[in-house]
């Protein structure tokens, strides 16, 4: 993994990489689930195809996730310790409640790591996928979500966007350059 951009807020890092997050050294990575938990494509049946069937054994007890919401397991094989399953909206119109709910899945996915004492965690670009959310919009809310939790104060030390594309990254790269401009 090569950092493509990098910033500080307070006294976390916030760091932007093209890659594979399931292969990422942190003690959580986030998982863009469904509600029901049952695994699927995109970033969701790559972790559960590269975590094992303990993450699936975790998910089916836990029962489901309403969106917005976040849950954790364990990592299974996978270097993180953790997989918080959040679920993102899927993208309507943009009025029917999807950029709070997307704002939701970030900020319950980093108030359940830090209760469970997790310092370093890398999330994918939740909904930019099938769930069709635009990925301008979606970076915006992701990262501005990030920067404020983190300005607030955290005992999260590092937040890694771990982007499937270039393009992704490259839009990831501009709306935190926007973002942490004074």
């Amino acid at each position: 993994m090569t950092i493509s951009k990098q910033t500080t807020v307070n006294t976390s890092v916030i760091e932007l990489c093209l890659g594979d997050i399931t292969r990422q050294e942190v003690d959580a990575i986030v998982n863009a689930a469904n509600t029901r938990l049952a695994g699927g494509g995109g970033v969701d049946g790559a972790i559960h195809r590269a975590g094992g069937p303990a993450i699936m054994r975790e998910c089916r007890a836990i029962g489901g996730c309403p969106t917005g919401e976040a849950v954790i397991t364990t990592g299974g094989n996978l270097p993180a310790r953790h997989v918080i399953h959040t679920v993102g909206p899927v993208y309507r119109d943009g009025a029917s409640g999807e950029p709070q709910l997307l704002a939701n899945a970030y900020r319950n996915s980093l108030r359940l790591a830090e209760t469970r004492g997790i310092k370093t965690i890398a999330f994918p670009s939740i909904s930019t996928g099938v769930y069709g959310y635009p990925l301008e919009d979606a970076a915006r809310i992701a990262l501005g979500t990030v920067i404020d939790y983190l300005a607030a104060g955290t005992t999260i030390e590092r937040v890694v966007f771990v982007l499937f594309s270039s393009r992704d990254l490259a839009v990831y790269e501009k709306t935190l350059k926007a973002l942490t401009a004074t």
